[in-house]
């Protein structure tokens, strides 16, 4: 069962920016990094504002201090393939989603550690010395991100007059239900997600949800305040409230062992991506009306 998680799940997510990169070109990241105001505002927003939300939150909260660190473990995390989806589903800035989750997947080999050490000095008052492979943290955004991007961009910049308009609205309808297929195939098939008894950790629940919402509403609030297009705005608020929790899982199972800080990425990816997906909507109908389209 776990064999066909293991090879269903990367399968799906390479699909998934295969397509969405049918729908992109090269000139839509010429102008991520032409005016590159909003990239370099979402980074800073996922690397140093996130992980200081969180910290805040937790630090007063009454849950046991190994769960604090998973909780920052969890937000040093950059935004995973989901938020390309819910980018491109919502219609925003599908390039600067891609290229934030890219750029951050290869920050996060210098800033999780750094996190997860002093959380561990925090939180637990033990000293931990940690290091992550460039090899096995690049390779999953590579094959499951970067390389099927380029391709379908590829196929769309010099056969997109083939493919028309049926192709763009075949996959509205397509991208949505491999990733529902994909949800449906970790919940039941992936071990990790089994013999999780899901009521037993409300305490839990309720500052991820918290910490859900408080980083999406942060995040474009703090876009707006640097003048960005609503566009942008919101797609950072997407990228900072969908964190690859598989890598989280990664780290916590692999690298630190802990079956207890593992939890917290299980629990949130539980629901992050549908509180997500309401959070960008309700801000792309129903926010910033007035002042769109300020500034590139």
């Amino acid at each position: 069962m776990q064999q066909i998680a293991n090879i269903f799940m990367p399968l799906a997510m390479g699909l998934i920016m295969f397509g969405i990169g049918l729908e992109l070109n090269f000139k839509n990241f010429r102008r991520v990094f032409a005016y590159p105001r909003a990239i370099i505002t979402g980074l800073a927003i996922q690397i140093l504002l996130l992980p200081v939300i969180a910290f805040l939150l937790i630090y007063f909260w009454p849950i046991e201090p190994v769960y604090k660190i998973g909780i920052m473990l969890l937000a040093a995390c950059p935004g995973g393939t989901a938020s390309n989806l819910v980018t491109k589903v919502l219609k925003g800035r599908v390039a600067l989603s891609v290229s934030l989750t890219a750029f951050n997947s290869f920050i996060i080999l210098f800033t999780v550690p750094l996190v997860v050490q002093l959380s561990f000095l925090i939180f637990e008052n033990d000293a931990l010395s940690f290091s992550l492979s460039f090899g096995d943290t690049m390779s999953d955004i590579l094959f499951t991100v970067i390389l099927p991007v380029i391709l379908g961009i590829l196929l769309n910049e010099f056969f997109g007059h083939k493919f028309g308009g049926k192709l763009h609205k075949a996959l509205q309808y397509i991208l949505p239900g491999i990733m529902l297929l994909a949800f449906l195939v970790v919940i039941f098939f992936d071990e990790s997600q089994q013999n999780v008894e899901y009521l037993k950790h409300l305490n839990l629940f309720i500052p991820l949800i918290i910490l859900n919402f408080t980083t999406i509403i942060i995040g474009y609030l703090v876009s707006v305040w640097f003048k960005l297009k609503h566009s942008s705005a919101y797609t950072i608020a997407i990228e900072m409230g969908l964190q690859n929790s598989v890598l989280a899982l990664f780290i916590a199972n692999q690298v630190l062992r802990d079956s207890n800080i593992s939890l917290v990425p299980i629990l949130y990816s539980s629901f992050s991506l549908i509180t997500t997906f309401l959070g960008g909507w309700l801000l792309k109908n129903y926010f910033g009306k007035k002042k769109r389209e300020v500034i590139k």
